[in-house]
C-alpha cells in the first residue's frame, strides 16, 4: 500500500473493515521490521567472526552500524504492532456502534 493510500485510509476510516485493513498494514510492517532486525543481528555475528577485520576501528564501526539497526528495527516493530493493536480495537469499537 502506498503512503498516500494509507493516509487516505486513515483519514477516512470509519468502518471495522477499514480499521482492520490499517491494522493488517501495520502488522505486516512490524513483521518486516522484525525480519530486518534479525538480518542485522546475523550481520553483527558475521562481522564479529570476520578475522580480516583486524582493524578495531573498522570492526567497531561495522558492528556498531548493525547494532544500531537491530535496535532501531526492533523499536519500529514494537511501534507498528502497537498501531496494529490500536486499529484492531478501533474496528471492534466501530462494530458496536
Amino acid at each position: 500500500m502506498s503512503k498516500q493510500r494509507l493516509n487516505t485510509l486513515i483519514a477516512d476510516a470509519k468502518t471495522p473493515a477499514a480499521h482492520r485493513r490499517i491494522a493488517q498494514f501495520y502488522e505486516a510492517k512490524a513483521e518486516d521490521y522484525r525480519a530486518q532486525s534479525v538480518e542485522h543481528e546475523v550481520m553483527v555475528a558475521a562481522y564479529q567472526a570476520n578475522s580480516i577485520l583486524s582493524n578495531e576501528k573498522n570492526r567497531a564501526s561495522t558492528v556498531g552500524h548493525c547494532e544500531y539497526f537491530v535496535k532501531t528495527f526492533k523499536e519500529m516493530a514494537v511501534k507498528s504492532q502497537e498501531l496494529a493493536t490500536l486499529h484492531e480495537q478501533m474496528a471492534k469499537d466501530a462494530e458496536q456502534k
